[in-house]
């Protein structure tokens, strides 16, 4: 595992970059997801059950904190590959510094650029944790996905329009501990729908595996699709 320290891109369009880089990733067949979220939401152990579920499709992560390898050796000891990525103090990913990750994870597979990142089918980015500067930002990703956690509380849509307006889909996570919240499903989901109707939600928990299922089985279907245009 490697850890990297990145800073601010300095390329004038981040949404030019992002673009190109989402082409190349569609030219190699790998699907990128931002995984964007507040801290403690979930997302290592979300990510954490999915690897170790989905053994018939190959998962690198790349890991971006501020500060710590924590969440890169944690993957990493489940077998997939992990790239640190250290943000600088900065609250978020860009595309330039998505890239830079990217390239890393290619260099420790023999690779010269992300278009040799490896043998992975599935790369997970996941951002740093907050729920503003994330989805202010194109990373090149295929896909955004918003991690909501039960403790949380379900008026979150209310105030951080922004990220659930943005993503593909919304994983809401700790559905064990709804019995001990007052986290109410459907007023959540009612008000994720009316910032964003195509939204796809999947109440989960990593603890107990429940709703695992269909998430794991919406990514393969996304990489089919990914792979088919």
């Amino acid at each position: 595992m490697r850890t990297i320290e990145l800073h601010k891109s300095v390329t004038a369009s981040n949404d030019r970059d992002a673009d190109l880089l989402r082409g190349q990733m569609r030219t190699t067949g790998q699907l990128l997801i931002n995984l964007m979220s507040s801290p403690g939401s979930g997302k290592t152990s979300l990510l954490s059950r999915t690897i170790q579920d989905m053994t018939d499709v190959s998962i690198a992560v790349l890991e971006a904190d501020i500060a710590s390898d924590v969440d890169a050796l944690r993957i990493e000891a489940l077998g997939a590959r992990s790239i640190q990525a250290h943000t600088d103090g900065m609250c978020h990913m860009d595309a330039g510094m998505t890239r830079r990750s990217l390239e890393a994870l290619a260099a420790e597979h023999g690779g010269n650029s992300q278009e040799s990142a490896g043998r992975e089918d599935l790369i997970f980015l996941e951002n740093v944790g907050n729920l503003i500067c994330p989805a202010e930002f194109d990373t090149g990703a295929g896909l955004d996905v918003m991690i909501l956690s039960v403790p949380e509380g379900d008026d979150k849509p209310l105030k951080y329009p922004l990220m659930f307006s943005r993503a593909h889909a919304l994983v809401i996570t700790k559905t064990d501990t709804l019995s001990y919240f007052d986290f109410d499903l459907k007023a959540c989901m009612d008000r994720v729908r009316k910032l964003n109707p195509k939204i796809r939600a999947f109440p989960v928990s990593a603890k107990t595996g429940e709703g695992m299922e269909a998430w794991e089985n919406w990514l393969r279907d996304q990489l089919r699709t990914w792979r088919s245009h």
